[in-house]
């Protein structure tokens, strides 16, 4: 049986703006945590995915703007809190190929920051990793214990940063558990990923859904499932030091999945192939499936949200928020 209680257990959120970081929030506060939320310092004091939250629970957040790579920053803000969910990091893969440094900048030395600050001060971590640092798969499903492969620039900085966090559980002894989230989907996901593309182009009306790659078979979670996962992450004693696949361990095409946004949207959209949507040939991974069982053996979590069913309430929140996709319902 998971454990979702975290009552009065002071929290930072470190990519707390985010999709996936948003939703953590959330999860974070029903579960009775007191929550400390980094984002990225900017200008304008934008608070990213926060803002969709209901105004009563975001008052009760502690919402901090900084900087990964500032390391005297990132210490004095761990010391504040008992447990630190690690998610901030730079994810769009198509813009690693252009700007590589500033991922390794972010994803990897915002990660050392983050694991010296632990070091320092004896919190528990829970890392995020991502599945596209398996590559395409030599097996499915992939277990734990699937050679890692760099396909881009991203993928390489990720592998980097779980391989720092192994060095710390094993050089020093830190309190610290790897989750490895296959593809989550949902409320708020950006809309350059596919599953967004898809429903915005269809709520435009769009009598062609233009797409890139169709055939890729991705693990779809649903986000509360991969929130739950982090949570219950934190507080298993029999999870720390290891490393764990979140996935609901079933997989379907890009081509399929969108074929089901479609018919559950009632449109008669066709696919569209758009050829600057294709990643680099030999970057494409081609199969993401996960095997859970390790974590499921170790916590009692498992998903408990359907595709389908996921896929209806993501649409449901597109359709009531609209401003969040472009005009065309396509991001280039």
């Amino acid at each position: 049986m998971q454990d979702l209680s975290m009552k009065a257990k002071r929290v930072l959120v470190t990519g707390a703006g985010g999709f996936i970081g948003s939703h953590l929030v959330q999860g974070l506060l029903t579960a009775g945590a007191e929550v400390t939320a980094l984002l990225r310092y900017n200008a304008d004091a934008a608070i990213g995915n926060l803002r969709l939250l209901p105004r009563d629970e975001l008052d009760t957040v502690q919402v901090v703007h900084g900087d990964l790579n500032d390391a005297d920053f990132i210490r004095r803000l761990v010391a504040k809190c008992e447990v630190v969910f690690h998610l901030g990091a730079l994810i769009a893969i198509p813009h690693s190929y252009a700007a590589p440094r500033s991922y390794i900048q972010t994803n990897v030395e915002g990660t050392l920051n983050v694991l010296e600050a632990v070091r320092a001060g004896g919190q528990r971590l829970v890392h995020t990793s991502t599945s596209e640092v398996y590559g395409s798969a030599r097996y499915v499903p992939i277990d734990e214990a699937h050679p890692l492969q760099a396909q881009s620039p991203y993928a390489a900085t990720k592998i980097a940063a779980d391989k720092l966090v192994e060095s710390y559980v094993r050089s020093f002894g830190i309190k610290a558990v790897t989750v490895r989230p296959f593809n989550t989907f949902g409320p708020r996901q950006s809309a350059r990923a596919f599953i967004p593309t898809v429903i915005g182009q269809v709520l435009g009306g769009a009598e062609a859904v233009k797409l890139g790659a169709t055939t890729p078979v991705r693990d779809l979670t649903y986000v509360s499932d991969t929130v739950a996962g982090f949570i219950t992450a934190a507080g298993c004693e029999a999870a720390q030091g290891g490393c764990f696949n979140l996935g609901t361990g079933s997989g379907a095409s890009v081509g399929e999945v969108a074929s089901r946004i479609i018919a559950l949207m009632g449109s008669a959209a066709r696919i569209e192939l758009d050829p600057e949507r294709l990643r680099p040939a030999a970057s494409e991974v081609d199969r993401l499936v996960s095997a859970n069982g390790a974590f499921t053996a170790v916590s009692g979590w498992r998903p408990a949200v359907s595709l389908d069913e996921g896929l209806r309430r993501t649409i449901a929140f597109f359709d009531t928020h609209r401003d969040l996709l472009p005009k065309s319902g396509y991001v280039t």
